[in-house]
């Protein structure tokens, strides 16, 4: 599945080693030549750009001198819900658990292929942007809305900010509402083949939907768990 055409994307690097920043510059641009590719050297830097040229996606290393990625991120997530994949030359889960949790799409350990790097820099675009197809008949149960044509859900009437991730799964279990979705098919349809084994990526990414749905997390209306099986979008 492509993702949708677009000209161009502009892709913030967020990395406080220029050579690794060049290099992963080099590597999109050889891939993507119509592609733009910014640099920032600093967490405080990444942020000013973040703000004034909305970038489609951002990479960002979580070690930098001047604020961590972890603090790049919560300030990120403020007044932006563009698409983030973690750099880190720490493949600890907690540290993966504490990221995707902050509002992280997708986290990726150093040194890596380029192959692998572009796959997952498409992979989040393509959840980011969505593929454009027949008009459809919205979800609607109690107050949750979610109509698929404009990739929009409200609750009572309010929008809900949802990052492409977040958005990709509330729409595979709205699809399937009622069912139950194996743990396994979710986390293949939304993060490919990279995160299929997994289940951290999705226990943050419920919990994440639940505090933008529920009154009272922990007593679900609408998001279920099946123990042991996976998840269901649906009336108790």
């Amino acid at each position: 599945m492509e993702i949708l055409p677009k000209a161009t994307r502009k892709i913030l690097v967020i990395d406080d080693e220029p050579d690794v920043a060049r290099a992963i510059r080099l590597t999109i641009t050889l891939q993507e030549p119509q592609w733009e590719v910014l640099e920032a050297h600093s967490g405080e830097e990444g942020l000013l750009l973040a703000d004034k040229e909305a970038p489609d996606l951002i990479l960002l290393d979580l070690m930098m001198p001047d604020m961590s990625g972890y603090d790049v991120l919560q300030e990120l997530r403020r007044f932006s819900n563009v698409p983030v994949i973690i750099l880190t030359v720490q493949d600890d889960e907690l540290d993966k658990v504490r990221g995707l949790e902050l509002g992280a799409d997708d986290y990726i350990v150093k040194p890596f292929g380029h192959l692998e790097l572009m796959a997952r820099i498409r992979s989040v675009l393509r959840r980011a942007e969505g593929v454009a197809g027949q008009r459809e008949q919205p979800f609607v149960q109690d107050d949750l809305r979610i109509d698929f044509n404009q990739r929009r859900v409200t609750l009572a009437g309010k929008p809900v900010e949802l990052t492409g991730t977040e958005y990709r799964l509330l729409e595979i279990l709205a699809r399937n509402a009622g069912k139950v979705v194996p743990s396994e098919t979710l986390l293949r349809r939304v993060w490919d083949d990279y995160a299929r084994d997994n289940t951290d990526y999705l226990k943050v990414y419920i919990h994440r939907l639940r505090r933008k749905l529920e009154r009272d997390p922990a007593h679900p209306r609408y998001l279920h768990t099946a123990r042991g099986l996976g998840y269901w979008l649906g009336k108790a």
